[in-house]
């Protein structure tokens, strides 16, 4: 029985809280604890608190969700506890790592340390990112996938009004193409006849992610559908906010998984992603620069929703190979 330990950096409130990658290794932990495994997600301040945790959890495997422990650091740690396997998890890919100036000359590094410590590696959770990655650093890259946690299908029953609910959440930046999603959707409900409520996350504006929010709320003050801001919140309260939601977008440059639209799934609420929410049903996928393509999307969702079944056997079919390669690993 292994005992993996996941480490997230705890962010500082003025910055937010790390919703996203908590999610992602607390339903990856839950889903190890299932298999029979013992697993635990830590958040700490900063490079200095690691080897404490490590030291009182004694675990077999320990996770290190993201880049952002410096290289020194990392080997350091191993020389502390050579008995534990360690590997740092991704959950970007290129076109997002691009906007981070740390990302390749930290990998290079991770690398490096890889050749010299057979107890470390580097890992993502992006099949086809893996591979790229794998190829370029000449060294095995580990895939571990994203795990979503709880797939019980929840049954949704639609309510025709004259107002559709459209949720387009997530973190606010250039590669989550907010603004080319809020005019396919503007589009999409006049071709329905039906005035547009728009919910975004306004509470964490990343890489001039402040200049889309503006421009958002510039493209609704031009016409009468509403645009509804929304702080971050806790997953289990933000679940029952997608629940009122009576469509889904996730049209984005640049994922590696998204929790939102397995959020959306499991809810039985129609969906909209980009090409590179590739776990989804090819029907759900429209290309992020082509708004025409999106606005087809969006009716195909509308007009059939019983075609949910399939978006949610497609992440349960997910899951199930997802636990398969964690297995490998630990």
């Amino acid at each position: 029985m292994s005992k993996i330990l996941f480490i997230i950096k705890k962010r500082n409130t003025s910055y937010g809280i790390s919703f996203g990658l908590k999610n992602s290794a607390e339903f990856v932990a839950n889903s190890l604890i299932e298999n029979g495994h013992e697993a635990k997600v830590v958040q700490v301040f900063d490079n200095s608190n690691i080897d404490k945790e490590v030291h009182d959890y004694k675990p077999t495997h320990v996770i290190i969700e993201a880049l952002w422990v410096v290289p020194a650091k990392i080997r350091e740690l191993l020389k502390l506890h050579k008995k534990v396997k360690w590997t740092v998890r991704i959950h970007s890919k290129t076109p997002f790592l691009s906007n981070e100036g740390i990302a390749f000359p930290w990998i290079k590094e991770y690398n490096l340390i890889s050749e010299e410590f057979s107890n470390f590696k580097i890992s993502s959770n992006n099949f086809e990112f893996n591979q790229d990655l794998s190829k370029v650093i000449g060294n095995e890259s580990i895939y571990l996938p994203n795990i979503y946690l709880p797939t019980k299908r929840i049954k949704k029953v639609r309510k025709e009004d004259d107002v559709i609910k459209i949720g387009c959440f997530g973190s606010i930046r250039p590669m989550k193409n907010h603004l080319e999603q809020a005019i396919a959707a503007i589009i999409f409900a006049e071709s329905q006849c039906k005035k547009l409520e728009f919910h975004v996350n306004s509470g964490l504006l990343e890489q001039r992610g402040e200049e889309v929010l503006k421009n958002l709320r510039g493209l609704f003050a031009i016409n009468g559908h509403d645009l509804v801001e929304h702080e971050w919140m806790p997953h289990n309260d933000f679940v029952e906010l997608v629940k009122t939601m009576d469509m889904g977008m996730q049209v984005s440059l640049s994922e590696s998984f998204n929790i939102v639209t397995a959020d959306f799934v499991a809810n039985n609420i129609p969906m909209v992603v980009s090409t590179d929410v590739s776990w989804m049903p090819w029907n759900t996928r429209a290309v992020p620069t082509d708004t025409k393509d999106i606005v087809t999307s969006l009716k195909s969702a509308w007009l059939f929703p019983k075609l949910t079944w399939f978006n949610y056997r497609a992440l349960v079919n997910h899951n199930k190979k997802a636990i398969k390669a964690w297995e490998v690993y630990v």
